[in-house]
């Protein structure tokens, strides 16, 4: 008798599928830790990047079950900033509180300390890293092949996440639904200070800056190729969210808290969004919100503030 009730239980549990070799020259789940409730880490090895292995973090909706290949989940993609990884949104934020998205598979992948979301242009022989290739197809595939990801999707980010939101909405049309960006880098050609700021985030840890996208002039079109301000016309159809501060000090910061970069980014976003209303934009949704530095807490609030148009675009009722 208690054979049959050990096999029953295991039979009706919920578990992951076993690491599964990806397609050849894509990625594979090779392993899997469960690290709070809902929420499962993927050590996903990447062609990609070079044959590494990086961290995806899951938070998954209340019924999931991976092995039932016949129910697929609405995905929200989070996407970090630079300086965080695949764990800033569940250490930083609610998110994995939050009540409406019991009902959505939410990704929150690593994309590198200043990875920029981009395939390195590495002096022309691209090559590691390739972190668009890595999220945009190969992990893609496997989070639709074995862990119940769905096609409607919509991404969010911030800074440098905002960036990679809005950069793989419009250069990947169809794969997102919606899109929003919190104090995102949206246009860094849009002056030299801009553009300085950028590169000395690409030198990261000493490291060499005309790596990620070369040199803003001479490689102007590979510039303007990761710049949402240059891809806007592909962002017209799309229901939009941008949000930023203006580098003063805000309610939710210390006192005399100010931020450069908050204020740069907020004349980018500014600027977007005045080129997103001359193309025609149909669902655009702007909240500059004045005084605010770049920081967490109003991240977390402009999610909150953005999910009903997220969660609008997948489909799903709050």
């Amino acid at each position: 008798m208690l054979l049959v009730l050990v096999a029953l239980l295991f039979t009706l549990a919920p578990h992951a599928p076993a690491a599964a070799a990806g397609p050849r020259g894509g990625a594979e789940v090779v392993a899997t830790t469960r690290v709070a409730d809902r929420q499962l880490d993927l050590s996903v090895r990447s062609a990609a990047l070079g044959g590494r292995t990086v961290q995806v973090r899951l938070l998954t909706p209340d019924g999931w079950n991976p092995a039932d290949h016949r129910r697929h989940w609405p995905t929200l993609w989070l996407l970090h900033g630079c300086c965080g990884d695949y764990t800033s949104w569940t250490d930083q934020t609610d998110v994995a509180g939050i009540k409406s998205l019991r009902d959505v598979l939410v990704v929150m992948p690593e994309a590198g300390w200043n990875g920029w979301y981009s395939d390195w242009w590495n002096h022309g022989k691209g090559g590691d890293p390739a972190w668009e290739t890595f999220h945009t197809q190969e992990l893609r595939r496997v989070l639709e092949r074995d862990w119940g990801a769905g096609s409607r999707r919509v991404v969010a980010g911030l800074s440098m996440g905002g960036q990679g939101a809005l950069m793989y909405a419009a250069r990947h049309p169809g794969m997102f639904r919606a899109a929003a960006a919190y104090s995102g880098s949206v246009h860094p050609l849009l002056n030299e200070e801009s553009t300085a700021r950028i590169l000395g985030f690409f030198a990261g840890q000493g490291g060499d800056p005309l790596r990620v996208w070369g040199d803003p002039v001479a490689q102007r079109r590979v510039w303007a190729a990761h710049d949402p301000f240059h891809l806007a016309g592909r962002l017209t159809s799309l229901p939009v969210y941008l949000s930023c501060g203006d580098g003063t000090t805000g309610p939710l910061d210390a006192p005399g808290a100010t931020s450069d970069l908050e204020a740069d980014f907020g004349r980018q976003n500014q600027a977007l969004a005045d080129r997103l209303h001359r193309l025609g934009a149909r669902h655009l949704t702007t909240h500059f919100y004045g005084p605010g530095t770049h920081a967490w807490p109003y991240w977390q609030r402009e999610l909150h503030a953005s999910l009903p148009m997220l969660l609008n675009g997948l489909g799903v009722a709050r």
